[in-house]
C-alpha cells in the first residue's frame, strides 16, 4: 500500500478514489461550476478535494505518463501528458469546440470584467455554416445531442436549457477550461483546415479530428 493513502481514513481514502476516477474520467475539475438555480458560480467541492490531494494524486499520475497541472488563474486542475488517453471526439463536437472557442474569446475581449460568456446553438451554427462554410446541412439531432454531451462531459459548456430536442435556441455557458483546451491562433488555424479539408473533398467527413 502507498504510506500516504495508508494513513488517510476510510472516508478520506474513498474521496481520494473517487477524485482520481473523476479526472481521469472527464481530465478537467473546475473550481467554479455555474448553478442553474442561484443564476451564479458555485464554489465546487470535488476541486477543494483535488487540490487538498494534489502533490499526491500528481506523483500517483506521473507513474502513467500524466501531468496534472493547476492553471489558478482559469480555475482549473486539468490531465496532461503522452500517458493520457484522450477521447476522440466526432467532426461535429470537434467543430463546436473550435467555434465555442472563437465566441469565448470574443466576448472576453469586448467587456472589462469576468463575466458570464454564453452562447446558443443557433450562433454556433450560423458560425460554422454561413460564415465559415462547415456546416452544409443542419445536424442530425442525435449528433447534436452527442457532441454537446461530450463538451458538458469534460467541463467545456455547461447547458442552460434542455437539450434533449437540440432547439436551436438552447443556450450554453463557455467554461474558462476551454482556453486550456485550446489557444486562440490554434482554434482558427484547425477550422481553416477544415474548410480547405472540405473545399478539396466535397462532402468527406472525417471523425475524430481532436481529442480530449
Amino acid at each position: 500500500m502507498i504510506p500516504y493513502y495508508e494513513e488517510l481514513i476510510p472516508e478520506e481514502q474513498a474521496e481520494l478514489t473517487g477524485i482520481i476516477r473523476l479526472l481521469y474520467r472527464q481530465t478537467f475539475i473546475l473550481e467554479r461550476k455555474y448553478d442553474k438555480k442561484t443564476g451564479r458560480y458555485q464554489y465546487n467541492k470535488e476541486f477543494r478535494l483535488c487540490n487538498q490531494h494534489l502533490e499526491f494524486i500528481r506523483e500517483y499520475l506521473k507513474i502513467a505518463g500524466i501531468d496534472v497541472r493547476e492553471n489558478s488563474q482559469l480555475g482549473v486542475i486539468y490531465m496532461q501528458g503522452e500517458g493520457q488517453v484522450g477521447e476522440k471526439l466526432p467532426r461535429l463536437a470537434t467543430l463546436y469546440l473550435l467555434v465555442l472557442k472563437l465566441i469565448y474569446d470574443e466576448q472576453m475581449a469586448s467587456v472589462s470584467n469576468s463575466v458570464h460568456i454564453v452562447t446558443s446553438l443557433s450562433e454556433m451554427h450560423e458560425r460554422l455554416g454561413s460564415n465559415l462554410g462547415l456546416l452544409p446541412r443542419k445536424p442530425a439531432p442525435t449528433e447534436i445531442r452527442r457532441a454537446l454531451r461530450l463538451l458538458k462531459k469534460y467541463q467545456v459548456i455547461e447547458p442552460l436549457d434542455m437539450m434533449e430536442g437540440a432547439d436551436s435556441q438552447s443556450r450554453m455557458l463557455i467554461y474558462p477550461s476551454i482556453n486550456v483546451v485550446l489557444f486562440g491562433e490554434d482554434a482558427r488555424r484547425l477550422l481553416s483546415s477544415f474548410a480547405e479539408e472540405d473545399s478539396l473533398e466535397e462532402g468527406g467527413t472525417t471523425d475524430g479530428e481532436d481529442t480530449l
